[in-house]
Parts: C-alpha cells; sequence; structure tokens
C-alpha cells in the first residue's frame, strides 16, 4: 500500500513525460513533500533483515540479541516492558512459534523443495545521528500500534550504541486472525511513509523519497555487510576491492555498460524536476522552484560501484614523491 502523499515523487518521471499524461499540477501536499526533499531534510531507513526468520533457534537469538541479552528493554505489542537473559524463549512460547514451525515441518513433508515460511519479520527503523532517540521509538511504537495492534504480535528495541539511533522490531509472520503478511516494496514503502509521518508529528524533521529521486546511486548492502564495513571488516567490500582493483590493472578502467543507462536515469530526473520547478513557478512559489533547481544541479556525482571502488583506491594510495633536484 502506498501513502498518496507520495505518490507524484515516486513516480517524478512523469513529470517530464511528453503528451497527456505529463504532470501539470502540485496539491498542498505535493509541495510540502518536495520541499523537503529540495531542502535535504532526513531521509528515514526502514530494513528487512532477512536471515535467521525461518528458524525458530534463530529467532529466539535474535530476540535476545535485539534486548542485549536482558540489558535492554523490550516493549511489546501489549504494553509490557520486558528485560532479562532469556526474553527470547519467553516470547517465542508466548507467540506460540514452536507450533507454527511445527506446521512448517509438516508442509514441506508434502513440498520438499520449498523453503520453510518465515515464522516471524525481522525490521530495523533507524535515522541518521543526532536524531532524539526517544522521539525514533516513539514514532515506531505509533507506526505499529496504527498498523498492526490486535492483528500481529511484535516486539521491538530501541538501540543507541551506534551513531545513527534505530528500533529493531521483531514481528510475528502470521497475524492472530491466521493471515500471513508478505512484505513487498509498496509495503517497505508504505510503513518509510508512515514512519515519517509519525516522526514529524513528534516534531522531528523526515522525509521518504526513493533513492533515485535524490540522484543517489549507491547501492543498498545487507545490514551485515553495513556493519561489517562500517568497522572495516567486510570480506564482501575487501573481495569486491581486489577485483577491481585486478579488472583496472586488466583493461585500464573501460566504461561499464551499465554506465549508460545510470547516465539516462539522471538526465531523466533532473529533467523531471525542472519541469516541477516550471509549476512552482507558474504556482508563484519563485523561492521553492529556485531551490529545486539548485536540488537538481548539486546532485551527487554519478558513479558505479565499480567505479566508487576504484577511486577509494586510488586514494588509499599515496601519491609518488617527487624526485629530488640536484643539491647546489
Amino acid at each position: 500500500m502506498a501513502s498518496p502523499m507520495l505518490d507524484p515523487l515516486f513516480d517524478l518521471a512523469s513529470y517530464a513525460r511528453p503528451g497527456p499524461g505529463r504532470r501539470d499540477h502540485l496539491t498542498p501536499a505535493q509541495i510540502q513533500q518536495i520541499a523537503r526533499t529540495a531542502g535535504r531534510t532526513p531521509e528515514v531507513m526502514v530494513k528487512v533483515l532477512p536471515r535467521g526468520a525461518n528458524d525458530l533457534g534463530a529467532v529466539r537469538r535474535h530476540l535476545d540479541y535485539i534486548g542485549r541479552k536482558g540489558d535492554v528493554d523490550l516493549e511489546t505489542d501489549d504494553g509490557e516492558t520486558l528485560r532479562g537473559a532469556h526474553v527470547g524463549a519467553d516470547l517465542a512460547e508466548d507467540w506460540d512459534l514452536e507450533l507454527d514451525a511445527q506446521r512448517s515441518r509438516a508442509d514441506l513433508v508434502s513440498r520438499p523443495r520449498q523453503q520453510a515460511p518465515r515464522l516471524v519479520h525481522k525490521l530495523m527503523f533507524s535515522m541518521p545521528a543526532g536524531t532524539p532517540p526517544d522521539k525514533v521509538l516513539k514514532a515506531v511504537q505509533n507506526l505499529f500500534q496504527e498498523e498492526f495492534a490486535l492483528k500481529h504480535r511484535y516486539a521491538m528495541a530501541l538501540h543507541t550504541d551506534e551513531p545513527h539511533p534505530h528500533v529493531h522490531v521483531v514481528m510475528k509472520a502470521v497475524s492472530e486472525q491466521g493471515v500471513r503478511l508478505h512484505i513487498r516494496k509498496e509495503t517497505l514503502r508504505h510503513w518509510r511513509a508512515e514512519f515519517a509521518r509519525h516522526l514529524r508529528a513528534l516534531g522531528v524533521p523526515a522525509n521518504a523519497t526513493q533513492r533515485y529521486v535524490r540522484g543517489e546511486t549507491t547501492p543498498r548492502k545487507s545490514d551485515g555487510i553495513y556493519r561489517a564495513s562500517m568497522r572495516g571488516e567486510s570480506t564482501h567490500m575487501r573481495e569486491r576491492a581486489q577485483a577491481v582493483a585486478r579488472d583496472f590493472s586488466l583493461d585500464g578502467g573501460r566504461p561499464e555498460p551499465g554506465k549508460a543507462k545510470l547516465l539516462e536515469t539522471r538526465d531523466n530526473v533532473r529533467r523531471a524536476w525542472w519541469t516541477v520547478s516550471e509549476i512552482l513557478i507558474l504556482d508563484k512559489r519563485p523561492d521553492l522552484a529556485a531551490q529545486v533547481r539548485r536540488f537538481a544541479e548539486q546532485m551527487p556525482p554519478l558513479m558505479t560501484e565499480r567505479e566508487r571502488l576504484a577511486d577509494m583506491l586510488v586514494k588509499r594510495i599515496p601519491p609518488p614523491r617527487a624526485r629530488e633536484g640536484p643539491k647546489r
């Protein structure tokens, strides 16, 4: 389910489309969204953590992990605050996850090639450094109360051990009514929009737009890779960097085939923002129109992941020392 407030920016290309499909009107809600985006309001992040969601033991361990083995409170759907070294086992029992796991195993007997369905959904909601952690938690609480009260069992914990405050949520995949929740792109889009809305209601500037709208091309990494990269311990990123170094030594850094597609997308995005700027001028909003133009012109440099890694490698290599001339 997508939020109607976000439709104009998620379909940004329609502003540059010639003919009858082109948009030529902006609602007040759309103008607010454009102002937040052009003003570079902090973007919310929502992630689905895929591993260990269909194994009962892994679910228990993850619940213990987000509770930091009893050092962090877990807030539940029924308003309880839990803390303890064995909270994972207690919640798994309360949610009847063992019964769900038994049903899954029984289903797999008749469908052996199928993967076991998820017992839970493991989610993370985060904001950039400097955001008040208590308001991040409150926004997630309000979101889940609004969306899932009396439907899905869930527990959440606020983590502040990293610069960006984030909330881990573990939610039972099957509702109390027996309906399985499937998370699709539209689901995440809706959750991001609602997370941002609840933050704004608490006085926290927050926005939710797609990355291409902001001109970002850096590919998203899994949570494990991202965290390991921040510690400088990611074997995945190390292997990617080594592969890039080998490639550049062999081909001299020839352009990648996918770069042309990225350039085409960037041109379309800029054209769409310029059209939005023209509509704002007609709507007698010259200051916002100028801000939109600057935003389109100041998008980050367009680089593929391979080019970005190569640039990082070059910056890490010290420049050759100048040869000293003859002493006089």
